[in-house]
């Protein structure tokens, strides 16, 4: 959908906020394709020329800061903010979409890998302005990933859904939001971030544009099998007590079937037909002392979330941008 000349003063204001931390190989490979694309885009008329490219360093301990700085004095389209210290994707991105809320009609979320696909931009701004307010940005295949990688991250979705955590299948943090959800959001002051889940809890009309995700561009990958549980069980336990119920669930499954041996144990006994032993005991004991454990861990989990949450901690601190130097 392209706009004509007549029409720019209705075309949208268009933040891209770009989590960094420590990419100092890939920013410069990526950053001026940020760039060219925000000019295609501006060239078609489907953004004003307002738009910018706000860069979130996630307190990275190279010189990513530095060549954000350098970025800004060389064109003022782009923008960066920095974090007084590392906390994380989530909060990097948050930090990127309310700062931004004040200033754009619009904001695309991307990775600073390269790994999206920049010209799902057109379609996610072509959605946005057919009435969509949310766009999330899915990837078509994974036909590039290996079986170890593709069948954990389909694990991953389907179990999060599965559990009550409500997220869009293959999705990511690649999505477009207009100033109304973000303005909403703004509402939301969770601490334990899982902001795939948070958007569809969000409401408001939303859509999905599909993609081809490609290899970084440069760099290492931030982002491990570890990370990836982390943020797996971070969201399960921040959107939903499901796996409490769950627990529910299996201790009145385990109380039958203990009450059954109970009752078993009584005939035997009335019955005179006894066997001393240890080993039965031993399994019954080791069984549900580990479900006991189990149960306590997940439910300690929760209290924990919950003792973060009372805090009422900053989810992230700005220490310096550079804004101003239009």
């Amino acid at each position: 959908m392209e706009k004509t000349i007549d029409e720019a003063r209705d075309v949208a204001c268009l933040y891209l906020v770009v989590p960094c931390y420590n990419e100092e190989q890939v920013l410069p490979v990526t950053a001026p394709r940020f760039l060219n694309k925000i000019k295609e885009m501006e060239g078609k008329g489907l953004i004003s020329g307002e738009s910018r490219i706000l860069f979130v360093d996630d307190g990275s301990s190279d010189s990513t800061w530095s060549i954000v700085t350098a970025l800004n004095n060389q064109d003022h389209r782009f923008q960066g903010i920095r974090q007084s210290r590392n906390r994380g994707h989530q909060n990097a991105v948050l930090a990127g979409l309310m700062e931004a809320r004040s200033k754009a009609d619009i904001v695309i979320s991307v990775d600073c890998d390269g790994q999206d696909d920049f010209d799902a931009m057109d379609a996610m701004v072509d959605k946005y302005y057919d009435g969509y307010d949310v766009v999330y940005g899915v990837r078509s295949s994974r036909e590039s990933d290996t079986f170890f990688k593709r069948f954990t991250a389909e694990s991953f979705y389907r179990i999060l859904n599965a559990l009550g955590a409500e997220t869009i299948y293959n999705h990511a943090d690649y999505r477009l939001t207009s100033k109304r959800v973000l303005n909403a959001f703004a509402d939301f002051h969770e601490v334990n971030l899982y902001l795939r889940g948070l958007f569809p809890l969000v409401g408001f009309p939303s859509t999905t544009v599909e993609y081809e995700r490609h290899e970084r561009m440069a760099g290492s990958s931030h982002y491990p099998l570890a990370k990836m549980l982390s943020l797996a069980f971070n969201g399960i336990t921040s959107l939903s007590i499901k796996p409490i119920r769950l627990i529910t669930g299996l201790g009145a499954f385990v109380s039958l079937i203990s009450f059954i041996g109970v009752i078993w144990v009584i005939c035997k006994v009335a019955s005179g037909d006894t066997v001393s032993g240890w080993a039965s005991t031993a399994c019954i004991l080791c069984f549900v002392s580990g479900v006991q454990l189990l149960s306590l861990g997940v439910i300690g989990e929760y209290v924990g979330k919950i003792y973060m949450e009372s805090k009422h901690r900053p989810r992230y601190i700005i220490s310096d941008r550079t804004f101003g130097d239009e």
